[in-house]
C-alpha cells in the first residue's frame, strides 16, 4: 500500500509539473494555426479581389461557411478599401490609434473571444491580426 501511495504521489507531482507546459504548448499551437488560417484566408480574399475588381464585403462572399478560428469563433473581416467612410471607426488601430491596414482588416478574436478596435485594449491583446496590409500576421500585443 505504501508503494502504491508513493507511485500515485509521484505521478500526481509529474502531472502537476507537466500541465502548465502542455497548456502553453497548446496555446502556441492554436496561435500558429490561426496565423496559418489567416494567411490562407488572405490569399483567397486577394484572389477574389483580382477576379472581381473589388474586395468582398464580407467573408460570406468567399466562404460557405465562414471558417472558425482554433477557439471556435468566426474570423472577423472589414473591407476598408471599398468602404472607407463607413469603416473608419471600426478599423483596427495601433498604439497611436492609426489604422493598421488600408485595404482590409482580418483577425481572430483570440482565446477570449473578445476584441476592440485599438490593439492596446486589454481584450484585444490576445487577438491574432493581419497588419501592414499583410506584411504582419501575429499576436496583437506583439504588433
Amino acid at each position: 500500500m505504501v508503494e502504491l501511495a508513493l507511485v500515485l504521489l509521484i505521478a500526481g507531482l509529474l502531472i502537476g509539473m507537466l500541465r502548465p507546459a502542455y497548456f502553453h504548448f497548446s496555446d502556441e499551437m492554436n496561435t500558429q494555426s490561426a496565423i496559418d488560417q489567416i494567411n490562407d484566408i488572405e490569399s483567397k480574399i486577394d484572389q477574389f479581389g483580382k477576379d472581381n475588381g473589388r474586395y468582398p464585403d464580407s467573408l460570406d462572399e468567399v466562404f460557405d461557411p465562414v471558417p472558425l478560428d482554433p477557439w471556435g469563433h468566426t474570423y472577423k473581416y472589414l473591407n476598408i478599401h471599398d468602404h472607407p467612410h463607413t469603416s473608419t471607426g471600426m478599423t483596427r488601430k495601433d498604439k497611436n490609434l492609426v489604422p493598421i491596414n488600408s485595404d482590409y482588416d482580418l483577425y481572430s478574436m483570440g482565446p477570449d473571444g473578445e476584441s476592440m478596435p485599438p490593439l492596446t485594449a486589454n481584450n484585444s491583446k490576445d487577438d491574432i491580426i493581419r497588419g501592414r496590409n499583410g506584411a504582419y500576421v501575429g499576436i496583437a500585443s506583439q504588433y
